[in-house]
């Protein structure tokens, strides 16, 4: 939205870094209270590997849903009805495409968080910088053609507030199904997270 308003001072390139230094910021901010959940694919994924019990599945997801219906609504009354409020929507149309492609990039950044942050293996401290940089590059490389979600709240905020539904089905069904996709690929990489003995 600010890139829009100030005729493109942010660049693209720009707005991807953003992205990655926000999500960083809050890992780092409020990872010890909340686990970092941010992300309904993510916190799907979290349940069904055994790292969340299903019982907070729903009212996290309610929390984020919430979180990003309150900031697009925070950004329409600062900003305006600019950049679609930040909404995410398929290059030309083209919902098939986006729809392989954001289960492609939130399976790699699903597999970052497991390897960064949930395997016990894995260096203390680093998570929030690895998944931070993930969704940076992947911003950075498919933002022009999907919009680079990887969230589906992350969509829904703004499609809500501003009214732009299009191909919202794809900003939910992508990212969990790319979620639940490297919660079965982690556990082959990983030997179900534990040494190889």
């Amino acid at each position: 939205m600010v890139n829009q308003i100030t005729d493109g001072a942010i660049t693209h390139l720009g707005i991807s870094f953003v992205f990655g230094a926000v999500v960083t910021a809050l890992i780092y901010t409020m990872g010890h209270i909340s686990k970092a959940h941010f992300n309904p694919a993510v916190t799907l994924a979290f349940w069904t590997s055994g790292f969340f019990p299903r019982k907070r599945v729903l009212p996290y997801i309610f929390a984020q849903s919430l979180g990003a219906v309150l900031a697009s609504t925070t950004l329409l009354l600062s900003l305006g009805r600019v950049g679609n409020l930040g909404a995410t929507l398929p290059l030309n149309g083209n919902a098939p495409q986006s729809f392989f492609l954001e289960t492609v990039l939130t399976f790699i950044l699903m597999l970052v968080i497991f390897g960064s942050g949930l395997d016990r293996r894995a260096p203390l401290g680093f998570a929030g910088i690895a998944i931070g940089l993930t969704v940076g590059l992947e911003a950075a490389f498919m933002g022009p053609i999907t919009g680079a979600s990887m969230n589906p709240v992350r969509s829904f905020g703004p499609a809500l507030v501003g009214g732009i539904w299009e191909a919202q089905w794809v900003y939910w069904s992508a990212p969990i199904m790319g979620a639940q996709l490297a919660v079965l690929a982690y556990r082959v990489l990983s030997n179900n997270f534990s040494d190889i003995k």
